[in-house]
């Protein structure tokens, strides 16, 4: 009777490491996937940010710049389309370096008032978006640590977590070195 005691108890001891160890790493994992999803909601709204402004500019430019080409034309094609987030930043950049271009290639953009004030918030908002992708991707490297190594990859197969993407969409672990270019 003595040993079916202490055979019981020592299941019992065993039971709650194991429990109080899947609660540590699932909390854990827990943390990290809010952490990213934060970020991600705040480089959101930052981008949208950026996309109304570049928006609100545009006519500005068209009414000085007298020139057939197409200026933001990759911005005017997603006002009627949904992109993910990936996709609108790299269009923003692209946005961001045509209006500096135009800025040099057409000095009188640089007078409006109006032009300077959305450029100088266009790039706040393009650091504080530089500072939290950083952030993104530094969390992304620790849960997908998680995701892999042992013993949180045992917690992450019962949790059914996958690996998840930088936030260019880089992958790490494929063969494609075209997902490298910006």
């Amino acid at each position: 009777m003595e040993i079916l005691m202490i055979i019981i108890l020592v299941m019992i001891i065993i039971v709650c490491v194991i429990a109080v160890f899947y609660a540590t790493i699932y909390n854990r994992f827990q943390d990290y996937i809010i952490r990213i999803n934060e970020v991600e909601s705040i480089i959101d709204n930052n981008l949208r940010n950026k996309y109304d402004l570049i928006n609100r500019i545009i006519p500005i430019i068209k009414g000085t710049v007298d020139n057939d080409k197409d200026i933001f034309e990759e911005i005017i094609k997603i006002r009627s389309r949904k992109i993910s987030n990936f996709e609108l930043y790299r269009i923003l950049m692209q946005s961001s370096i045509q209006l500096n271009s135009l800025k040099k290639e057409f000095p009188d953009i640089n007078k409006s008032d109006e032009i300077k004030k959305v450029t100088k918030q266009i790039e706040d908002i393009d650091n504080k978006i530089e500072n939290y992708i950083d952030y993104y991707n530094e969390n992304i490297t620790i849960y997908n640590t998680l995701v892999k190594k042992f013993p949180s990859n045992i917690i992450a197969i019962f949790s059914k977590y996958k690996e998840k993407l930088f936030f260019d969409r880089k992958d790490m672990n494929d063969e494609i070195y075209n997902d490298f270019k910006l």
